[in-house]
């Protein structure tokens, strides 16, 4: 069980697989008895869990609380045990989820350089070409897993194409981050070799396109300045990978999660899946609007990425002492009833929605619209061209990866008629 602070009732039990499977119901009791409540992670870190939406969106903006690792203040037991498995023995460390001003806003500034609206929007064929491209190898068999055949392909290969990762070399980077979802809750040496593995491909790619540039996105990090600033080769390596690692794991989720939350809400899939059959010009704001509330009604991101105290500071009615974790609970800031009317309800038509699904502040996913145009692109196709898509079984007995940060399916399996 988990207690909490000040004397208050104890709670219920978190991060047991069957937490894993349906955590709103906790943090329920927590936003009600203890919205912000230190606990023992199961890595043995001790930090304060931030459940209410007030709260969350103070303390996403709150300067004082660092994203740099430097400021916690970590006991040996907990050593090296915050943040992405590897990345500091890498040297990957310096990207904007591990920094603060001043270095984040050059750095952010930089790279949005590169990270363009316009290239974004420029992408969206390609994107269609490869949801299509994954589809068609399933769609005779009438069955599939759509996690490992089409929510976890689509990503990796779209990013590899962004920045601009030779064809013959993305199947290593399927492997790579296929090792990154198998341990999302386990042993951490196999995700930090694959992560070892990755800055040495991208630090001698880097060189390759230093001499011989294209159009993609490295190309575009290496060529970003600023009144004489440019990324330096390590800054440029870690912003490659973070772009990689942050950018498909939450792609991965928000189709997965949001493919089984229309599947599990037949009136809500069938009111979509009318419009865009229709295909009347209110398609696309109710497809925009939908995929707004899947983030919100069961996002991919569980907790947003660890914060440290910088200085004693009051939060949620607790006192937080310099050197301390706090992580954000964007699921549960999400469905709390004081901002979202009916939060355990989907409603795809939502239009007061100001979800945290993508953070809030200075550090708001710089890959958010990427994310949004396959998650759009993916449901839509899918919805399009397999009109009878159904689960292959019950929604109980599937299971949910376990871990912090990401909230994801194992497996989606569907079945359909044979296209």
């Amino acid at each position: 069980m988990s207690g909490t602070s000040g004397g208050a009732p104890t709670g219920p039990a978190l991060f047991s697989w069957e937490f894993a499977t349906d955590p709103y119901p906790a943090y329920a009791w927590l936003r009600e008895h203890a919205p912000v409540h230190r606990t023992r992670l199961p890595s043995g870190v001790e930090a304060w869990l931030v459940t209410r939406y007030a709260d969350a969106r103070r303390a996403l903006a709150d300067g004082r609380l660092s994203k740099n690792p430097e400021h916690h203040d970590e006991p040996a037991h907990a050593r090296g045990r915050t943040g992405i498995p590897g990345e500091r023995k890498a040297e990957l460390m310096t990207h904007l989820l591990n920094i603060d001003p001043p270095d984040h806003t050059r750095l952010r500034r930089l790279v949005s350089k590169a990270f363009t609206p316009r290239r974004v929007a420029a992408f969206a064929p390609r994107v269609q070409q490869l949801t299509d491209r994954f589809i068609d190898d399933f769609a005779a068999r009438g069955e599939a897993d759509l996690i490992h055949e089409f929510a976890f392909p689509l990503p990796i290969y779209a990013i590899c194409d962004l920045l601009g990762v030779p064809a013959e070399d993305q199947d290593d980077f399927r492997d790579w981050a296929g090792m990154m979802i198998r341990h999302g809750g386990g042993p951490r040496g196999g995700v930090a070799r694959s992560v070892k593995k990755m800055r040495g491909y991208l630090v001698d790619l880097i060189h390759r396109k230093r001499a011989d540039p294209g159009e993609d996105l490295i190309s575009g990090l290496i060529r970003a300045s600023d009144h004489g600033e440019h990324l330096t080769e390590g800054e440029a390596a870690a912003m490659a990978f973070i772009l990689l690692f942050a950018g498909f794991e939450t792609t991965v989720n928000l189709i997965g999660n949001g493919t089984f939350a229309l599947l599990t809400h037949p009136e809500q899939r069938a009111l979509l899946q009318g419009s865009l059959n229709d295909g009347t010009a209110g398609s696309t704001g109710l497809l925009t609007t939908a995929v707004e509330e899947l983030l919100r009604y069961d996002g991919p991101v569980e907790m947003a990425t660890w914060r440290f105290a910088t200085e004693p500071l009051r939060l949620g009615g607790q006192d937080v002492e310099r050197g301390d974790p706090v992580l954000v609970v964007l699921a549960a800031a999400d469905r709390d009833p004081a901002r979202f009317d009916r939060p355990d309800h989907l409603d795809l038509t939502r239009r007061d929605n100001p979800h945290l699904g993508y953070g809030h502040g200075i550090h708001y996913c710089l890959g958010a619209p990427l994310a949004r145009l396959e998650g759009q692109t993916a449901l839509a196709t899918l919805l399009r061209r397999l009109p009878d898509l159904e689960l292959a079984a019950a929604p109980e007995e599937l299971r949910w990866r376990g871990g912090l940060i990401m909230r994801g399916l194992r497996t989606l399996p569907v079945r359909f008629t044979p296209r």
